[in-house]
C-alpha cells in the first residue's frame, strides 16, 4: 500500500514552473528522502500534498484519499513540520501544543513532555524569544506528539546542534519501527543516507530518479587503492582490461583505480601478489547525488526518473497547524 501517491502532479505560479509531471509512490512504513537543491520544487511538492497549494494538473492521494477533497481527514492522520512554522512570536510552545491537542482531541501531554525532555526543549517561552534551533525543537514536538501515521518534514534538522540531530535521527528510527511513514525533505545527505530506505531526486521541478539508497550507492564506481610489497609486481595492462576498471594510476608500489560493477575479477588479479594495504571506498551519497546534476545529463536522468517511478508502482502490485506556516 502507498501512504503517498502522485500522478502527473504539476504546479505553476503565474506561468512559472513549481513542479511538473511528478509521479511517485511512497510505501507505508518507509522513510522516503526527497532531495534537491534550493528551488528544485521540494517545498512546493509538500505544500501541494498538504492542500496548502492547489495543483495546476495531476493528482495526489494520501492513504488512498484525494489530497484536496479529503484534506481534513488526511490532516487528522499526519504530522507536519514545514521549513519555518509560525504560531505568532508571542505564542509559547505550550500554548501551540494545547491548541493542536484540542484540535486533535488529545487530553494527555505525556508524549509531548517526553519529547521535550529528549530534545531539551523549552515550551514555556514565547516562540519569538527562541533561537532558530530551539524553535525547531518545538516544531518537532508539535509534529510528533500525537503519534501520527504519516510524518512530513521539510528540512527538520535545520538549526539543530549535532547532539539534537542525533536525537532526531533516533526518533525517526523509532517512528519507523512503530510503522509510521516518513517523508523527509533534506539537504543533509549524511542523515538521509543513515535513515532513508529510498530517495527521490528532483531537479527543476521534475523527478529525475527514485531508488533505494543501497542500490543508488552500489551502482556507482568504487575507488580502489592497493599497495604491494614491491614496485611493479602486477600486470597493469591486465588490470586495465578487466571489466569495469578505469582511471588506473601507478605510484610506485601503490596503484589506484575505479571499478564499476563486480570486484571479483579485480580481487583475483591482485590476490596473486603480496599486498601491504587494500582500500575499497564506496562513494558518499553526496557524491552520488552530484552525479545527477552533471551538466548535460538532464534529459537522460529525467528518463531514468520516469522509469523509476513506474517501477515503484509496478512493484507494489505483486495536521498541519492553525495557518499555512503552522507545524503539527
Amino acid at each position: 500500500m502507498f501512504a503517498i501517491e502522485t500522478e502527473g502532479l504539476t504546479k505553476f505560479y503565474d506561468g512559472q514552473r513549481g513542479i511538473e509531471e511528478l509521479t511517485m509512490g511512497v510505501r507505508e512504513g518507509e522513510v522516503f528522502g526527497f532531495l534537491g537543491p534550493n528551488g528544485a520544487g521540494k517545498t512546493t511538492t509538500i505544500r501541494t500534498l498538504l492542500d496548502l497549494l492547489h495543483p495546476s494538473a495531476g493528482s495526489a492521494r494520501i492513504f488512498g484519499m484525494d489530497s484536496r477533497r479529503d484534506s481534513v481527514a488526511i490532516r487528522a492522520r499526519l504530522g507536519n513540520l514545514p521549513g519555518d512554522f509560525g504560531f505568532g512570536k508571542h505564542t509559547s510552545g505550550g500554548e501551540a501544543l494545547a491548541l493542536l491537542a484540542r484540535v486533535r482531541g488529545i487530553e494527555t501531554f505525556m508524549r509531548a513532555e517526553e519529547l521535550a525532555r529528549r530534545l531539551r526543549a523549552d515550551l514555556t517561552r514565547p516562540l519569538g524569544q527562541l533561537s532558530r534551533g530551539n524553535r525547531q525543537k518545538v516544531g518537532l514536538i508539535l509534529a510528533l506528539f500525537h503519534r501520527p501515521e504519516l510524518l512530513i518534514f521539510d528540512e527538520p534538522t535545520s538549526g539543530l546542534d549535532p547532539l539534537m540531530q542525533e536525537e532526531f535521527l533516533a526518533l525517526l528510527q523509532e517512528e519507523r519501527d512503530r510503522g509510521a511513514t516518513v517523508f523527509l525533505s533534506s539537504h543533509e545527505l549524511d542523515e538521509v543516507q543513515r535513515v532513508c530506505d529510498r530517495v527521490g531526486i528532483v531537479r527543476d521541478g521534475r523527478l529525475i530518479a527514485i531508488e533505494r539508497i543501497d542500490d543508488m550507492v552500489g551502482k556507482t564506481q568504487r575507488r580502489v587503492s592497493v599497495e604491494f610489497a614491491g614496485p611493479g609486481p602486477v600486470d597493469l595492462d591486465e588490470l586495465r582490461s578487466l571489466p569495469g576498471v578505469m582511471g588506473l594510476e601507478s605510484h610506485g608500489a601503490r596503484i589506484t583505480f575505479r571499478v564499476a560493477g563486480e570486484l571479483d575479477g579485480v580481487v583475483k588479479a591482485i590476490a596473486r601478489h603480496r599486498l601491504i594495504d587494500l582500500e575499497v571506498a564506496h562513494p558518499t551519497l553526496e557524491e552520488v547525488f552530484l552525479t545527477y546534476y552533471d551538466e548535460g545529463g538532464d534529459e537522460d536522468r529525467a528518463g531514468e526518473g520516469a522509469q523509476g517511478a513506474d517501477v515503484v508502482h509496478e512493484g507494489m502490485a505483486g495536521e498541519d497547524g492553525a495557518d499555512e506556516g503552522g507545524a503539527g
